[in-house]
């Protein structure tokens, strides 16, 4: 089922991991933050920048990618890797998170979900089935089981119904992935909203089930971050050890390192590149609000000691100039800004993790974002 694919364990820091996934197109080292690129691209960047930043793998979207251009019209072009130009991983969600945040959009059943379009009010229908296939014809090496993803509050029983419909999905999703080629893997997806008995109740039939890698769905969809955290001391130790974990649409740059510290090993965001695109970034200081006037006359830039050109070589005058202006090329700047900025902070993890100092570095991170930006220098 998963020839070419499996997870090396290198390292533990308390619960903290470092690892590898290895794909048949590439590692991925581990703790790893993913670029979302919904579309088959990473909003304001090329492939070859987001590569040069360090990230390994990058997220597409298998229901906007199922709409526009279609999937059948991707795999005649060669598949997501040729078409958008990343030869390295790619991982695929598997549409259910639509099925939450299109709720108006939809009909449920057994069967699968009924989606009337957004862009066009076309009718299509996502099976676990049409889900896989979707993804086969991608060609992902990374894809998602079809599950029910519950925003949060939600009664105990509406929350249970969905994590035994998820449960039930993910049987059927498996069966579909078996007729894919060698080389890719299927990963089930941890549901139970934010009751700790329905988490393991969903953790510990995937791992019944059996996957090559498990994903922790259902979270930082509305609860507060305490609330997320318990879930994950409630699932990652009933996880497999030798399969991968991967935390879904999290997070913030804290909302990460607490879930590192928990034995999260993968995690992917909209974040970096929405908020670069909304005029903030991320910095070692903390965020930085480019549109406040207080920017308007300074010539520092937002880290002289950056790798990143972008936060290291314009002053902070000329990307809110840029932002005021509503020029293109700021929120492309910050966009490189930012995703920079969480490829560092993973690859710190990393580093820290194999030294044996991850508390450390995850204390000294925050205390950088406490302590702000620094003043003028005379």
């Amino acid at each position: 089922m998963t020839l070419d694919f499996h997870y090396r364990l290198k390292a533990t820091d308390g619960a903290a991991r470092l690892g590898e996934v290895v794909t048949a197109r590439g590692i991925v080292n581990t703790p790893a933050f993913m670029p979302v690129g919904t579309a088959a691209t990473v909003k304001g960047m090329y492939p070859a920048q987001v590569r040069e930043l360090g990230a390994d793998i990058v997220l597409g979207n298998t229901y906007h990618l199922m709409l526009r251009p279609t999937a059948e019209r991707v795999a005649q072009l060669g598949g997501l890797h040729a078409f958008m130009r990343w030869p390295h991983p790619i991982l695929t969600d598997s549409g259910g998170f639509q099925i939450m945040s299109l709720a108006a959009l939809r009909k449920m059943s057994e069967k699968g979900v009924t989606f009337r379009s957004h862009i066009d009010g076309s009718y299509h229908e996502l099976s676990p089935e049409r889900s896989v296939e979707i993804q086969g014809l991608l060609g992902s090496d990374i894809q998602m089981q079809l599950d029910e993803c519950v925003r949060l509050p939600a009664s105990r029983e509406e929350i249970s119904r969905a994590l035994q419909l998820s449960l039930r999905w993910a049987e059927r999703s498996k069966r579909a992935f078996e007729a894919q080629p060698p080389g890719r893997a299927l990963f089930g997806i941890v549901q139970g909203g934010d009751a700790p008995d329905l988490r393991e109740v969903s953790a510990r039939g995937l791992v019944d089930i059996g996957f090559p890698g498990y994903s922790i769905g259902g979270l930082a969809v509305g609860e507060p971050q305490d609330v997320m955290l318990s879930m994950l001391d409630v699932v990652t130790p009933i996880l497999p050890t030798d399969k991968p974990r991967y935390l879904m649409g999290v997070g913030t740059p804290d909302d990460i390192l607490e879930s590192v510290a928990r034995g999260v090993d993968m995690f992917d965001c909209v974040m970096p590149t929405r908020a670069g695109r909304h005029a903030l970034a991320f910095s070692r200081f903390g965020k930085i609000n480019l549109k406040n006037a207080r920017h308007a006359e300074d010539p520092r830039p937002l880290d002289e000691e950056s790798d990143c050109p972008a936060a290291r070589d314009y002053s902070r005058a000329y990307l809110h100039h840029l932002i005021r202006c509503d020029e293109m090329l700021g929120s492309m700047l910050l966009t490189w800004v930012n995703l920079a900025y969480y490829q560092s902070l993973m690859k710190g993890a990393r580093i820290a993790i194999g030294e044996g100092r991850f508390d450390d570095y995850r204390a000294q991170v925050k205390d950088g974002w406490v302590r702000g930006d620094v003043p003028v220098r005379s």
